[in-house]
């Protein structure tokens, strides 16, 4: 749905998981929307995949022209918990925040999120799943993303294991 010529952006609280139902309630009410969502990874059963995710889980904005539009109804819309206000009236998000959020999505609509190592070669970390659980090793490599390199200590040792990044701690 276009947004009105007047519009600005507004913040919707949501019920928990229920962003696009909210989303879909109000663009039946002739609200513009926009729920920013990115692609988390997540392992299951020796599997990984991406799964869609809001970007801010409870919260999606809403476009209202608040002199035109009666922007009271969004209250009472299935999914949404509240319109986030200051006093009376709906608190403004600035449409520059919104076009950042824009301007980071790839193609298919999904926000790229920076990914930077949160460990450095050196670093302890501790296996917090899997096979290695509660095991303390030095980050080797942690250049890729999804992936560290450590050093586990092993029948004394040093063996080099790939871990994801997601299933170390540091120590």
């Amino acid at each position: 749905m276009a947004m009105q010529p007047d519009s600005r952006w507004y913040v919707v609280q949501t019920q928990v998981n229920a962003e696009a139902k909210a989303a879909a309630g109000l663009v039946r009410q002739g609200f513009s929307t926009y729920l920013p969502r990115y692609q988390r990874r997540r392992s299951h059963a020796r599997k990984v995949e991406l799964v869609p995710r809001p970007l801010f889980p409870r919260y999606l904005f809403v476009a209202i022209d608040v002199a035109a539009q009666r922007w009271r109804a969004i209250q009472s819309t299935l999914g949404v918990s509240h319109l986030v206000c200051v006093g009376d009236g709906p608190a403004a998000v600035e449409s520059s925040v919104i076009d950042t959020l824009k301007s980071r999505e790839d193609e298919a609509g999904f926000i790229q999120l920076v990914r930077r190592p949160a460990f450095s070669p050196g670093d302890t970390v501790r296996i917090v799943q899997g096979a290695f659980v509660d095991s303390l090793a030095l980050v080797e490599d942690a250049s890729d993303h999804h992936r560290v390199a450590v050093l586990l200590n092993l029948l004394g040792r040093k063996v080099r294991v790939l871990v994801g990044a997601d299933l170390i701690a540091a120590a």
